[in-house]
């Protein structure tokens, strides 16, 4: 090898390792595997969204008087199903926004149809709809998993595209935004309490507050004694 291209490979070598300083493959690597979790996270969704036609129509058969929350769950499946996020959308914070408004709406239909179910063990009892519940649970949980997996890759992602070196190739080869990660929805710390045995009553007003130093009240003039009495 002569000297001019030794000097020619130590550069190509210098080039190299300059530009995997600079996050040339780092980022797109953790790019694809920010997506890839958010394919298991639709898929997950996607899962859920297919039992639910399945376990409204089980409850229908039960419980047709509870026309209302079965409506509101077919209509949360509606709006959840219709917003579609694509890898692109995953840096637009309005759009991912939407998403997980939908889908929080119909995880919390979910909540209340498992409320009336509970005024329903006839329903409880059948096997078909013991194993759409399960099958519900199950996915849920696989829910759980995947945004927790791709909330961690975006994670990962977004540190290393603003972090130097790699924020140098981010900025000016990869042209890279930072990824939305999920949030817990508003109030998801306090426990639901919902109250489905008097739908449709009117609300019952509070007692009027006890004073134990307030003077007796005056008896409604009368007859001084009754005729039993007497």
């Amino acid at each position: 090898m002569t000297r001019f291209a030794a000097v020619r490979a130590v550069i190509a070598l210098a080039v190299a390792a300059a530009l995997s300083a600079c996050g040339i493959n780092t980022v797109p690597t953790k790019e694809e595997t920010a997506k890839a979790a958010w394919a298991d996270v639709q898929s997950a969704y996607q899962r859920r969204a297919d039992l639910v036609p399945n376990l409204v129509a089980s409850v229908r058969g039960a419980a047709q008087s509870e026309t209302t929350i079965l409506t509101n769950v077919t209509e949360a499946r509606a709006r959840a199903t219709s917003i579609n996020i694509t890898t692109d959308d995953l840096s637009n914070p309005e759009e991912f926004r939407r998403f997980q408004e939908a889908q929080n709406q119909l995880t919390q239909a979910l909540g209340q149809l498992r409320t009336v179910v509970e005024n329903y063990p006839q329903l409880q009892s059948q096997a078909r709809f013991a194993d759409l519940m399960t099958a519900l649970e199950g996915s849920e949980n696989r829910i759980d998993t995947a945004r927790t997996r791709y909330n961690d890759a975006v994670r990962d992602y977004n540190t290393e595209i603003r972090t130097f070196p790699s924020a140098i190739g981010a900025k000016l080869i990869h042209g890279a935004k930072p990824m939305v990660p999920f949030e817990a929805s508003e109030g998801a710390q306090n426990a639901p309490t919902v109250d489905f045995g008097n739908m449709g009553a009117a609300p019952a007003q509070p007692a009027p507050a006890v004073n134990d130093n307030a003077p007796a009240a005056t008896p409604a003039p009368g007859p001084a004694r009754t005729a039993a009495a007497q």
